[in-house]
């Protein structure tokens, strides 16, 4: 970039590694999101290394998301906390926009479960601890955090855990926010609460939930809730109760066990009422290896300090302590290809969807349904699911035309439909609408190209179907378990139209197990 006036970033420099951005001196990179790229950096005026976000640059043209991305800095800049990840600064140099803030040397809590497997029940009780003082912390603030999950859960090699990413959080007190406005989006569906899922108004409670489904994962080795789709994964948080978690751990106390379930209520009103209350049950419980006095530090404006490590913290800094030193040895690196942001279900940047040009279907008229009219869109789509028919995926766009990100739902599964009925002529124009979206809806332009990979190559087009699978490869990750093994099809039809690279890259990619997230 030349000297002189600030200008937008070159949308082709995907490196800012070597590079000095405000005050700081970009490292390396360190991972990529839906909305960001994250660097190791260091901060010359202080000498101490910092992570540094940055706002990718096709976004940074649309103030709906530099707007997001400064009120993700406010969010987590207000909370002082232990353990939770501190932002530094937030600032813009030469049109790239970018937040500074704590590093965390370590790994997340979704890689170390790939990794490990199950904790035991000492280090998942630090873990659980040191969160759950984190999310009362924003409790108390009037915060919700709205995407906990694995991935957003620091450990650092000390035993600290620091709880991440508040890009989605919001004021309790905001108005209701509409699930397609602009630079929303739900979080992920493996962790969405049913109240998050339905798009209804969220308290602290939702974070207690979405936790409540990582503490599942982190005890049994699976999440309570698994699908093909996303769609099926919802449609479970808001219908089905999870195997007990003391049929998959017996080893684990009950009373423990019931805890976790008690967090997998359906109704908020049925899990704890703060995370105060939370922590206090938690310690009345006196499992091994954690001090009598724990539910006494239950004051959660600070977290312990140094003189006040538990023995769980202890086992679990030993835990990591390990991992962190087997990490030195040479080990395959290929689930990196999965990213930060893994198997996940976006809604951002519906503008796009709302003012598409009017969708029109060969032989459809949406206006015209004998579908019985259910009296709300969860229900309708519910009713859809079981008819799994044109009309009654058509019939959301007729009985719920404002709502955006139900039709989008609606128009994934239409789409698979007309792929399964052979009638690619009808699929064809729904997985185009979903490839063109916004380059930050990663999930839903996935399916699409997914999509129409597998119509040009079901309509002996091979050369059209491998332009779309090269297209996808960066999104791969993103696919889920249906598109993955339609598209593996396809890699075996169209091994003649593929370089010998991108069908290698295509084989790795898909002998890998299906990322666990979603984003």
């Amino acid at each position: 970039m030349t000297e002189g006036a600030p200008s937008q970033p070159n949308l082709t420099e995907a490196d800012l590694s070597g590079r000095e951005l405000g005050g700081y001196r970009v490292l390396r990179r360190l991972g990529r999101g839906a909305m960001a790229a994250v660097y190791l950096a260091e901060q010359t005026s202080l000498k101490r290394q910092v992570a540094i976000k940055v706002l990718l640059p096709h976004l940074a043209a649309d103030s709906s998301y530099v707007e997001r991305f400064r009120l993700e800095a406010q969010a987590a800049a207000s909370l002082v906390h232990a353990n939770i990840v501190q932002v530094h600064e937030v600032g813009e140099c030469d049109g790239w926009h970018y937040i500074a803030q704590e590093y965390v040397a370590g790994v997340n809590l979704k890689d170390y479960l790939r990794r490990e497997g199950p904790l035991a029940l000492t280090p998942a009780v630090s873990v659980m601890r040191q969160v759950v003082a984190a999310l009362a912390k924003a409790a108390s603030h009037g915060i919700v955090h709205r995407d906990i999950k694995p991935e957003n859960i620091m450990l650092s090699p000390a035993g600290d855990v620091k709880v991440a990413d508040f890009g989605l959080a919001r004021i309790v007190s905001d108005a209701t926010v509409n699930l397609t406005q602009v630079g929303v989006t739900l979080g992920t569906p493996l962790y969405m609460s049913p109240e998050q899922v339905e798009g209804r108004p969220l308290d602290p409670r939702s974070d207690q939930y979405s936790f409540g489904v990582t503490c599942y994962q982190m005890l049994a080795g699976r999440p309570p809730f698994e699908a093909d789709t996303a769609l099926g994964v919802a449609v479970q948080h808001l219908r089905t109760t999870p195997r007990p978690l003391g049929e998959i751990r017996t080893d684990l106390p009950p009373a423990f066990c019931d805890l976790v379930m008690r967090m997998l209520a359906k109704s908020p009103d049925e899990r704890f009422t703060s995370g105060r209350e939370l922590l206090k049950q938690l310690g009345a419980l006196n499992l091994p290896g954690v001090d009598a006095d724990w539910a006494a530090v239950a004051d959660i404006d600070d977290a312990p300090t140094s003189g006040q490590v538990t023995a769980a913290t202890q086992h679990l800094q030993t835990v990591l302590t390990r991992q962190l030193q087997l990490d030195q040895r040479p080990r395959r690196r290929a689930w990196v290809l999965f990213g930060l942001i893994a198997l996940g279900l976006c809604a951002g940047a519906a503008v796009g969807w709302r003012t598409r040009a009017p969708f029109v279907l060969a032989g459809a008229d949406p206006t015209r349904s004998h579908v019985e009219r259910r009296p709300n869109v969860i229900d309708q789509l519910f009713y859809a699911t079981a008819l799994n028919t044109e009309e009654g995926w058509l019939a959301i766009h007729e009985y719920f035309p404002e709502e955006d990100f139900y039709i989008r739902l609606a128009d994934q599964q239409l789409a698979r439909l007309y792929l399964q009925e052979g009638d690619y002529a009808r699929a064809e124009p729904i997985f185009r609408e979903f490839a063109g979206l916004d380059p930050a809806e990663e999930s839903f332009r996935a399916f699409g190209l997914a999509g129409l990979a597998v119509v040009y190559s079901l309509e002996g087009d091979p050369r059209r179907s491998a332009e779309e699978l090269t297209q996808l490869l960066p999104l791969a990750k993103h696919l889920d378990d249906q598109m993955r093994r339609l598209v593996d099809g396809v890699i075996r039809r169209n091994q003649n139209a593929l370089s010998q690279q991108a069908a290698d890259r295509w084989r790795e990619l898909l002998a890998e197990p299906t990322p666990v997230e979603d984003g």
